[in-house]
């Protein structure tokens, strides 16, 4: 058995994507999978450093997709508090995960950060 073509990985990863973005219009609480799913497009820099996501890229889509869908400060908590469980985990590059966000241009609204509270 081969295994899955990059066109359908990307395919699933947009569906997991809008299925989150849904969940959220319809009032639901962001999950823990769900904020693992996007940030898992990230997992070569998250892990290495390397390469650095640039605008566009899919980490940086499904980052901007995950800061989307933290639109007010109860999802913004969730989302905290995930990545700190993400991050406490599988203990990623300290320096990378935190300059995440910025490579992206994006602003979460918190430090991406062992030490962040995200209450």
């Amino acid at each position: 058995m081969g295994s899955i073509p990059k066109g359908m990985k990307a395919v699933g990863v947009v569906v997991l994507m809008w299925a989150a973005v849904l969940m959220v219009m319809v009032g639901a609480n962001i999950e823990c999978s769900t904020v693992t799913v996007l940030v898992a497009t990230c997992s070569n820099f998250i892990t290495y450093g390397a390469p650095e996501p640039t605008p566009g890229s899919p980490c940086c889509d499904a980052l901007l997709s995950l800061n989307n869908l933290a639109d007010s400060t109860d999802n913004r908590i969730s989302v905290c508090r995930c990545l700190m469980g993400l991050v406490t985990t599988y203990n990623p590059n300290t320096t990378a995960i935190t300059a995440l966000p910025g490579f992206c241009g994006i602003s979460l609204g918190f430090t991406i950060d062992p030490n962040t509270a995200c209450n």
